[in-house]
């Protein structure tokens, strides 16, 4: 294997029109990206400019109309099991309880019924719900289900993570605890991620690189490494002269996207 984990190589992208006759839609300029194995990238930008038709694309959901993608050395593939995607829905089955919505990708794996609802229970226990693990998704908090869809994404230990926008529909007090425990899981798995979002602060505190997209047709505008020490805390970071020069640096490519 070439150590690459994912690479998407001069990719470009089009959506037909609303209306007939209309022009298709360039959601995406020719685009370069390469991330290496064990890598946390986070994608953010201005809305339509193309960060989930990338994740889409990684996730063998989307062909691009030019150019290339490559998944650990190979074209990706729906359905591949070393690839976990969260979404801003927790998309949780709701005639299964916790427990069994989170053994779900093991069964799909066909693991042995004791040997997956101890692996699902581990993982309810990392993200604090294991005395919730027989609650069905309607007796949960929309938090409490977040951390229910992390743990069925986090449970098969893939290899690579797309996650759009997981934690942006959450409370501020929950989205803080739930980055905190994902953090504490990546840090342990060292999955590749590949991580879309608007929150800038969110950006900086997870991950090891931030592209920013410029507005649609999207391009990347600038790519930052974020020079911080592991594990972090956003209490810690705070009190970081880096944190805010990198925030500041940041910002001022973002916001003249979006025309602020």
């Amino acid at each position: 294997m070439s150590g690459k984990a994912i690479t998407l190589d001069g990719v470009e992208h089009y959506f037909d029109a609303p209306h007939a006759g209309d022009a298709p839609i360039q959601v995406l300029q020719p685009t370069t990206i390469t991330m290496e194995r064990k890598q946390f990238v986070a994608l953010v930008g201005p809305s339509g400019c193309g960060k989930t038709t990338v994740l889409n694309m990684v996730a063998g959901l989307i062909n691009p109309l030019h150019g290339a993608v490559r998944l650990n050395d190979a074209a990706p593939r729906v359905g591949d099991p070393e690839v976990g995607y969260l979404l801003a829905r927790d998309a949780l089955l709701p005639w299964r309880t916790a427990l069994r919505n989170v053994t779900l990708p093991l069964e799909v794996r066909g693991i042995e019924r004791r040997e997956r609802e101890q692996s699902a229970r581990k993982v309810l226990r990392d993200v604090g719900l294991e005395a919730f693990a027989d609650a069905y998704p309607a007796q949960l908090s929309h938090g409490m289900r977040q951390r229910v869809a992390a743990a069925r994404t986090l449970v098969a230990q893939p290899t690579t993570l797309l996650m759009d926008e997981p934690f942006s529909a959450l409370d501020a007090q929950t989205k803080l605890s739930l980055q905190q425990q994902f953090l504490q899981l990546w840090e342990r798995v060292q999955s590749t991620v590949l991580f879309v979002t608007h929150d800038l602060t969110e950006a900086i505190l997870m991950a090891d690189r931030v592209l920013v997209f410029s507005a649609r047709p999207g391009r990347i505008k600038a790519d930052f490494t974020i020079d911080l020490e592991r594990p972090r805390s956003l209490a810690d970071l705070q009190g970081s002269d880096r944190f805010h020069e990198l925030f500041q640096q940041i910002w001022n490519v973002f916001r003249e996207e979006v025309k602020l």
